[in-house]
């Protein structure tokens, strides 16, 4: 589909984020979206940096009384002084960009058609506290796979959107808005884009919507890639809510378990306030060093992961890559808004949802469970793809770009010759 020629050429902070008016009608226009944030605004950011006011240092050695002092004096320090987000911004517009109205809802979205004939069209969805930025590290692998020591057939068309109340997307003005009605937005998006057939891939909030995306649409949706895929069985979930636990476990079914014990013990702060009471959470668009310890404190595992960056340490990600998401939360003024999704949500987390289309599961060991091989055969009766990796985490795409393409093009290759002739481009 061809965009309009009506380009978006200015993003104007925090509006373009703002609410969506209840007079916006939805409409097949599609236009080119560019960021330039005013520089006003950035010197305001580093402005509330420098005035933060801190707590005492925690009272252990360690993080589990949260995100700790020394880490977040470390980051603010850096994103006062030396972070650029004007990097981030270039990264960005060198990228093409979209804005089209969806169910009222102004939906931002990256979209990279590849150059090689019959590539694949993949929708891959993000999840909290991510955004568009944790795949930008994976469109040229996917989409330009001969760069990077790929074959042209294994080359995608990459469509990466922003939810509903995150980042540059629109926050919607009624309720509802749940990874059932994201799933029905997507599938939209893609039929609006010109793909009458298409794969998708998503962890964390990115699971249950692609996960939706197979049930409502199965004829539509050739088959998805999952990272954290719903695949914890009855009887786990039980014995997780205090029940027994089941005889017989093998070690992976075990570790898995007490992965997920240990996460809803020890990690689920965050999303138990973001579930009951999200409207509560205005300190996080006062403060930006507020918001940046309240998007650290995700699982214990992604934290060690990040706090170690601002030590010197390389491997994953990097302080730029931690900032530029922190950021676009910041400028977009999106804390609160990307938090109801929680009050939203009704699907159970990590429950199987039905899936009946071809899936393939990448299991990172540092995800907050990495699935095991007889969880994903019991949830998904076509699993055509699994690999238990030794590297990686909650943020696979962001962390091991590498490993996660790969996993992508190995997992849907038993697809391609059958829907080829099915793609319209």
């Amino acid at each position: 589909m061809a965009v309009t020629s009506l380009a978006l050429a200015t993003a104007v902070f925090p509006a373009i984020a703002a609410d969506n008016a209840d007079s916006k009608q939805d409409s097949a226009a599609i236009h080119p979206f560019h960021v330039n944030v005013p520089k006003a605004e950035l010197t305001e950011l580093r402005r509330r940096i420098k005035a933060t006011k801190w707590p005492t240092r925690e009272l252990v050695t360690d993080a589990s009384q949260g995100v700790q002092l020394a880490t977040m004096q470390k980051l603010a320090r850096y994103w006062s002084t030396d972070y650029d987000w004007r990097r981030c911004e270039a990264k960005l517009n060198a990228l093409p960009q979209f804005m089209t109205t969806i169910d009222g809802v102004d939906i931002h979205f990256i979209h990279v058609r590849s150059k090689h004939p019959n590539a694949l069209p993949l929708i891959i969805t993000h999840g909290w506290p991510g955004s568009i930025i944790e795949q930008l590290k994976v469109i040229d692998p996917l989409s330009n796979p001969t760069a990077h020591g790929a074959s042209a057939s294994d080359a995608f068309d990459v469509v990466i959107p922003s939810m509903p109340g995150h980042g540059f997307s629109g926050k919607p003005v009624e309720l509802g808005w749940d990874p059932v009605r994201i799933s029905r937005t997507w599938i939209t998006l893609m039929k609006r884009l010109g793909y009458t057939q298409f794969v998708a891939s998503g962890g964390d909030w990115g699971d249950p919507v692609t996960e939706q995306m197979a049930v409502l649409a199965p004829s539509t949706v050739l088959g998805i890639h999952l990272n954290m895929p719903s695949a914890v069985p009855p009887e786990i979930s039980k014995a997780l809510q205090g029940g027994p636990l089941p005889g017989g476990l093998m070690p992976d079914e075990k570790h898995a378990f007490d992965q997920l014990d240990f996460f809803f013990k020890n990690g689920l702060g965050y999303a138990q306030e973001m579930n009951h009471r999200p409207q509560t959470l205005y300190a996080l668009e006062d403060s930006p060093v507020g918001l940046a310890a309240w998007i650290l404190d995700h699982d214990i595992r992604s934290y060690e992961l990040i706090a170690r960056v601002f030590d010197g340490k390389s491997e994953g990600l990097t302080r730029d890559d931690i900032l530029d998401n922190i950021t676009l939360y910041w400028l977009t003024g999106t804390a609160v808004s990307s938090a109801r999704l929680y009050w939203e949500n009704k699907l159970a987390f990590f429950a199987p949802q039905g899936v009946t289309v071809p899936v393939a599961v990448s299991a990172f060991p540092d995800e907050l469970y990495q699935a095991p091989r007889s969880w994903a055969e019991q949830a998904f009766p076509k699993l055509i793809h699994y690999n238990k990796l030794d590297k990686g985490g909650h943020f696979a795409a962001w962390e091991q770009p590498q490993l996660f393409s790969e996993e992508l093009r190995a997992g849907f290759k038993s697809l391609r010759s059958a829907s080829a002739t099915a793609l319209n481009r």
